[in-house]
């Protein structure tokens, strides 16, 4: 392959990517992700990362920012939506170093893994459903 042409993908390619991911998620998954916003940014906001004592910015591919399904309650005043973050230049960090998935393989995983936060799931319950998959 000749990459002397080649462009890193921007962040309009990425949410055209995340979409595709979402689309392709099994009907009912899908429709409980509800209203569900979906941002890329090239990174976390450096708020963001004090508030998780993360030094790195590459070390946050993703993030979910809400109330989780489980915690949610028709007495709530006017919730925010929940957002799912994708953060590009992480992500294309590890998709380089790892060198053993796609990119739209890489974006759905961790697409996937922000929307179980939606869903209530903390990241060991996650991380114990991908090992039985």
């Amino acid at each position: 392959m000749d990459w002397t042409q080649s462009l890193a993908p921007s962040l309009d390619d990425f949410a055209a990517l995340a979409q595709k991911a979402l689309q392709a998620l099994p009907d009912d998954f899908r429709r409980r992700t509800g209203d569900v916003v979906l941002r890329v940014d090239d990174f976390a906001s450096d708020a963001v990362l004090d508030d998780l004592g993360i030094e790195d910015p590459f070390e946050l591919t993703g993030l979910y920012q809400g109330v989780d399904l489980g915690r949610r309650s028709v007495l709530d005043a006017n919730p925010m939506p929940s957002m799912v973050f994708l953060y590009r230049r992480p992500i294309l960090d590890e998709w380089t170093e790892r060198g053993d998935v796609t990119l739209g393989e890489l974006i759905s995983h961790v697409l996937v893994h922000e929307i179980g936060h939606h869903f209530g799931l903390s990241d060991d319950d996650i991380h114990r459903i991908e090992d039985d998959a």
